[in-house]
């Protein structure tokens, strides 16, 4: 559901930084009001993991695919405001590094999948988990959180085209809800196992409200997430289907595929290593630089946010003692 660029025009692009870039900055403030240590190996991991997730587009019905968007995945980890920054750091690396998702439009990218695909989310899972009293009901709630999260991501983008006059509400809106409903399928089914496994083996791990998360991760378990990771890119990514996803069956379909501009030059376009002879290992090696320059970038990320965390902590004056 990456927009290209030339897909939004001008004056939605601008709309949509302004926005997404007000839902950064309050993430960030809330990231750093509710600190943990666990927040720097956590966000650099989970970068990693939906990064290598969304390199494997799996088929859905009618020659189209799909694949992990990751925001509620990484909020059911770190909390909804971290989790922004897990998807924020991952498009910005698919825009600039693998030519996915266009430079325009990467501030309606992190609005729709990072801030409103994520946010709203996480919300319909505190909801329904609220409501929910057994632990086969709140994979229930998360279940129906990740489905969501997909089709208001997409109902987003459709919005986003329709302000640009790209295309009409009565077509946009149907085609890429019910697409992305069923794409929502595979995303629900996959946040589900993930989290049940790993509230099986390291419940410690796992976002409860009021906190980013629990206790610190292990070296040994952030090496596991790493390689979880790599694994995913080594084993399912050169296997991803080759259908157009949701977005770009949608384009086809309704006739504003030509609007794509060209893109900007990027050193592994369409996640690929020039001058390899096999596509698979092409796609191991451009999928492993990626995984790793993620993890990088959400572990500087989480750094960063740390020291402001420190100083506002610093600055704080605190309580008389008499």
């Amino acid at each position: 559901m990456h927009i290209p660029d030339g897909f939004l025009d001008a004056r939605t692009c601008a709309g949509a930084f302004c926005l997404a870039g007000a839902g950064l900055g309050w993430a960030g403030r809330e990231v750093t009001a509710r600190w943990s240590d666990q927040t720097v190996p956590m966000l650099g991991v989970m970068s990693a993991f939906v990064f290598a997730g969304q390199m494997v587009n799996f088929p859905v019905a009618g020659g189209t695919s799909g694949h992990l968007l990751g925001g509620v995945l990484a909020a059911a980890f770190l909390g909804p405001w971290a989790a922004a920054m897990v998807l924020t750091t991952v498009l910005a690396v698919q825009c600039f590094f693998f030519q996915d998702g266009g430079v325009t439009a990467l501030g309606a990218n992190v609005l729709n999948l990072a801030i409103i695909g994520t946010w709203s989310g996480y919300a319909v899972y505190h909801l329904l988990g609220r409501v929910a009293k057994s632990e086969r009901g709140r994979f229930a709630a998360l279940a129906v959180a990740a489905w969501f999260s997909v089709v208001i991501a997409s109902l987003a983008a459709a919005a986003e085209l329709v302000l640009s006059g790209r295309v009409s509400w009565k077509l946009v809106v149907p085609a890429m809800g019910l697409t992305h409903a069923v794409i929502g399928v595979g995303e629900a089914f996959i946040t589900v196992a993930v989290v049940s496994f790993v509230s099986k083996v390291r419940p410690d791990l796992i976002h409860r409200p009021g906190a980013i998360a629990g206790v610190t991760p292990s070296r040994t378990i952030v090496g596991y997430g790493l390689l979880a990771s790599l694994g995913v890119v080594l084993l399912l990514a050169p296997l991803a289907s080759a259908f157009p996803d949701g977005l770009e069956e949608v384009a086809e379909r309704l006739g504003f595929a030509g609007q794509v501009a060209e893109p900007m030059s990027a050193p592994l376009p369409d996640y690929a290593v020039g001058g390899v002879g096999s596509s698979a290992l092409s796609t191991i090696l451009a999928g492993s630089i990626g995984t790793l320059l993620v993890f990088g970038a959400g572990w500087a990320l989480a750094r960063l946010a740390q020291r402001f965390s420190r100083r506002s902590r610093e600055v704080t004056p605190q309580p008389d003692a008499s």
